[in-house]
């Protein structure tokens, strides 16, 4: 094994702490009978567990060893997997390399793990090519991800050579990319210091636009928007404002789950982090995806200043925002910065000459959005029409519409007010209740 990975050369930087780098020095270890046989024992078992917290973490089963080697090739970022991202396979002298590389990885994938074993009295490798995983909730593991990389794992151990291999890696790389951006849809952001961090999001919210009663004409403005910019067309960025529950933040965490096979991709982002945008954008912006910023529950109080971040990235900037990255927004306000009725006489502020500048300053952030989308509350018409749509969807024993609408009256009363969350909410209380205990909401 450690002759095979020292020939590696494209995907060479696997980095020191990499399992596949420390079996390697194991296996050399063993063949040249450098340390004892419980000290070899001691290191397979460490990188064996490191094999099975990937596996549980990425829910992999079957072949934990092949499963590993393809999710190696699938998030190694490197200059021919970056560029086969971008540009899809074409004929060039890399390839040559690169096949190269494939056909170690092929040798890998059918690696021989008998002699080791039966020198160590271990069995642990044969356990790991023989896997049964234990089942577990979708939202304790990355189910797209185990999905993406088992079926690909088994095409690349049939596969007859490192041209069937080249093939179907290639292919996986231009359809869905290289790296955390190709096999996660959503992200959040962590500021290490010494630049941004991307972390998944494995238990991303599963809606569908279709999920959605009602808001017809503001989803079809939202989907315009969307797909004119995943073509490539010039779009726009998105602010939607409205009334709370309204099905704002759920309309664009739908939009991930509609086209992360057209190369969508989110990262959502919080206020205090506006200071890390333009280091967000540096990271993204060469990628062969389409970004949405995302950002929850948009507002400004009177007296901060981030607003002036998002304002310099949205547009107005030295550098021009790249075309492959959009901001949507959502907020409670239309304005996003909280006015008050003093704020628009001059007199009120005697200490700002140009009181009235410094309010249009302010406005011009909410008018840097292209699409604004209005999400106003439902009627009480329309309220029980999204009662009696999710009702039908998701509730096992069938109520009569007058009981049904009744309990529904009962429950907004009670709680909030007539909106999409409020209707959710109490179809999500009776779907927990017994029929013969739906009572008094």
């Amino acid at each position: 094994m450690y002759k095979e990975t020292a020939n590696l050369l494209l995907y060479s930087n696997l980095g020191q702490d990499s399992i596949l780098l420390q079996l390697a020095d194991i296996f050399r270890d063993w063949e040249g009978k450098a340390c004892d046989k419980s000290s070899l024992v001691h290191r397979i078992y460490v990188q064996v567990k490191a094999i099975l917290d990937i596996s549980t973490r990425y829910g992999f089963d079957e072949n934990l060893w092949q499963n590993y080697l393809t999710f190696v090739l699938l998030t190694n970022e490197n200059s021919f997997s970056l560029t086969a991202e971008r540009v899809g396979a074409r004929d060039g002298s890399v390839n040559h390399f690169a096949k190269a590389d494939f056909r170690i990885f092929r040798r890998l994938f059918h690696f021989d793990f008998g002699p080791i074993e039966a020198d160590l009295g271990i069995d642990c490798f044969t356990t790991l090519t023989h896997y049964r995983a234990l089942g577990k909730q979708e939202k304790h593991y990355y189910r797209a991800v185990s999905e993406k990389v088992q079926a690909l794992s088994r095409q690349l151990a049939a596969a007859r050579d490192e041209h069937e291999i080249f093939d179907l890696v290639t292919g996986f790389y231009g359809a869905y990319g290289v790296g955390m951006f190709g096999l996660n849809r959503a992200f959040r952001i962590q500021n290490r210091g010494d630049g941004v961090e991307f972390l998944p999001i494995n238990n991303t919210d599963k809606v569908l636009l279709k999920d959605m009663i009602g808001y017809d004409l503001q989803k079809k403005q939202l989907v315009e928007n969307t797909e004119a910019f995943l073509r490539g067309k010039p779009a726009n960025n998105v602010l939607l404002y409205g009334d709370a529950g309204t099905g704002k933040s759920s309309s664009v965490k739908a939009l991930i789950n509609e086209y992360y096979n057209s190369g969508l991709r989110m990262i959502e982002i919080y206020k205090h982090q506006f200071r890390d945008l333009s280091a967000v954008i540096a990271a993204v912006k060469s990628r062969n995806y389409r970004f949405i910023i995302y950002i929850d529950d948009l507002s400004f109080e009177e007296n901060e200043v981030e607003y002036k971040f998002l304002k310099a990235v949205i547009e107005g900037g030295v550098e021009t925002r790249p075309d492959n990255i959009l901001i949507y927004a959502t907020s409670n306000r239309r304005h996003l910065i909280k006015e008050t009725w003093s704020d628009r006489s001059d007199m009120e502020h005697q200490n700002d000459v140009h009181r009235s500048d410094t309010m249009e300053e302010k406005f011009s952030l909410a008018a840097r959005f292209g699409v604004t989308i209005n999400y106003n509350a439902p009627n009480r018409q329309q309220y029980h029409e999204i009662v009696k749509g999710l009702a039908q969807r998701q509730l096992q024993e069938e109520l009569s519409e007058e009981e049904l609408l009744l309990l529904a009256n009962r429950w907004e009363l009670r709680h909030g007010g007539v909106s999409g969350r409020t209707a959710q909410q109490f179809i999500n209380y009776l779907a927990g209740k017994e029929p013969d205990d739906y009572g008094n909401p």
